[in-house]
């Protein structure tokens, strides 16, 4: 499914428009970009939690020339199911 596909089924079971819908998504979507640059957790009781791990620096190897490369750390994003979703899964 993707963004618009979201909406649509947002827009069709709330009953509002697709162009309200569209707000929300988006504004939902900074919400949890903006809480995650600054470092917060998002939980989201029954679905699950983003947060953001930060990977250390390490070395790889280029698969290209097999010489060793120095990855830089950065930061990811994590996100783990909730229970009320990995059991709808199972």
């Amino acid at each position: 499914m993707n963004k618009t596909e979201l909406i649509e089924k947002i827009a069709e079971g709330s009953g509002l428009s697709k162009a309200a819908c569209k707000k929300a998504v988006d504004a939902a979507i900074d919400a949890v970009r903006d809480a995650l640059v600054a470092g917060d957790k998002v939980a989201l009781v029954g679905f699950g939690t983003f947060s953001v791990a930060e990977r250390p620096a390490r070395e790889g190897i280029n698969p290209a020339t097999k010489e060793k490369i120095q990855i830089a750390a950065k930061k990811q994003v994590k996100f783990k199911a909730g229970s009320e979703l990995a059991d709808a899964l199972n």
